[in-house]
């Protein structure tokens, strides 16, 4: 089974380089781990609460371990991976800090993906008097499991009062590269930070 076509996925995949060991938080299934396996030969270990993607993920022969990422990654060394990944799920945790200065404490770079609530077109919905959906943001109001939304300033914003610096952003629509009004004008942001 292939993967889907993510444009965050292509970005990470670009930016993790050949035999690195990489973590990744939230793996789902372990089809990003496993494209990164595949094709640049990392040594990759994921972290997946839901059982039945704990289960997808090894059968996708993924080193998976059951864990709730609120509770941090205290069974990780300093410094054990070049990467550690949170794609899409950084709207999730109820501890955005502490999962950011977790990631930096046990990777070197940190890379981060969001759905960004400052796209226009989520803009014009909440104008419109509706919660946003959006194939970044496919749930509706009442079942979604984001909770923390933020928009592409805001996250710069976190980075900087935090002294986290930002090595590089892309910034995407319908899997084209925004280079111009990224707030505005893009709907995912991936991000590649590291401790200052």
């Amino acid at each position: 089974m292939n993967a889907p076509l993510r444009a965050d996925w292509e970005v990470i995949a670009g930016w993790v380089q050949p035999g690195e060991r990489v973590l990744d938080l939230g793996c789902g299934d372990g089809s990003l781990l496993r494209r990164l396996i595949k094709e640049r030969g990392v040594r990759g270990w994921g972290v997946e609460i839901d059982d039945d993607n704990v289960l997808a993920a090894i059968g996708n022969d993924i080193n998976v371990i059951q864990s709730n990422l609120e509770a941090g990654l205290a069974g990780f060394e300093d410094g054990a991976f070049e990467h550690v990944i949170l794609s899409h799920t950084l709207q999730a945790m109820r501890h955005t800090e502490a999962i950011v200065f977790e990631m930096l404490r046990v990777g070197r770079e940190a890379v981060v993906s969001f759905p960004n609530f400052g796209y226009w077109k989520h803009r014009l919905d909440i104008l419109n008097g509706h919660m946003p959906v959006s194939e970044d943001l496919p749930y509706q109001w009442y079942d979604t499991p984001n909770i923390h939304l933020c928009t592409i300033a805001d996250f710069d914003e976190f980075c900087a009062k935090r002294d986290i610096t930002v090595k590089e952003r892309k910034v995407f629509d319908n899997g084209i590269e925004i280079t111009e009004e990224q707030n505005y004008l893009g709907s995912l942001a991936v991000y590649r930070i590291t401790r200052r």
